[in-house]
């Protein structure tokens, strides 16, 4: 018990550093962030002690206020965090394969899968909707990427569903921003066991751009993406 305390403490002061270098970076990119907050935190709160005056529980339903006035207001602050981080990632190289190393649970993504001189660059995420190829740079010349990249992956994964997303604000392409809730739409096809042979397959055949070096993402140093956590999940 004593040792989960001291753990406890000690990861305290580095979440609170942490929150504090995400605000700093999203005031960076969202000036009015802090008011925007604070208001929606002060209206809640208000809003729910009225109410408390009104049924004479004021003492009560102000904490019942004050909890979910906290609530909104890390809603609010994550919404506009995302929203600053994408902002700042749009456009550099690496920006899906960052979004991709936080898509969730039960992906394995694997960045630069195949790569142009032009520095156009596929992605890879395997997961139980099947194989996503997630592609940026020029929309032209990653028309043929992909399609090279299918052939290849076709020899061994053939029973396995192929998507391909080409990461862009034109007609028929993702933007960056939601890449990731396009990839949770997809239908789940494949159980678990096909899922980890899929992969198995894929890292026999191995990565021909696997030492190319591309940044692992344009992220702000100190800025997460919500709900990450790492390559293989």
């Amino acid at each position: 018990m004593a040792r989960k305390e001291n753990a406890d403490t000690a990861a305290n002061p580095g979440r609170l550093k942490q929150i504090a270098l995400t605000y700093k970076m999203t005031r960076r990119a969202d000036p009015k962030v802090g008011l925007v907050v604070a208001g929606v935190g002060i209206v809640t709160f208000g809003v729910f002690l009225a109410i408390g005056f009104l049924i004479n529980h004021a003492i009560y339903v102000g904490i019942l206020g004050f909890i979910l006035a906290f609530l909104a207001m890390a809603i609010i602050f994550g919404r506009r965090a995302e929203r600053a981080a994408f902002g700042q990632m749009e456009g550099q190289p690496g920006a899906a394969a960052a979004v991709l190393e936080n898509v969730g649970r039960g992906w394995t993504t694997t960045p630069a899968v195949a790569m142009n001189r032009s520095q156009d660059v596929v992605h890879r995420a395997v997961g139980k909707a099947g194989i996503v190829l997630v592609a940026e740079g020029n929309p032209n010349r990653l028309k043929s990427l992909l399609a090279a990249e299918k052939k290849r992956m076709a020899r061994i994964v053939v029973d396995v569903p192929v998507h391909d997303i080409i990461v862009g604000d034109g007609e028929g392409q993702v933007p960056l921003k939601k890449v990731r809730t396009t990839l949770l739409k997809l239908p789940r096809v494949l159980a678990g066991p096909q899922v980890t042979s899929a992969n198995d397959r894929l890292r026999a055949m191995g990565d021909l751009m696997s030492n190319m070096p591309l940044p692992k993402g344009p992220m702000p140093k100190g800025m997460r993406m919500p709900k990450g956590g790492g390559k293989t999940r």
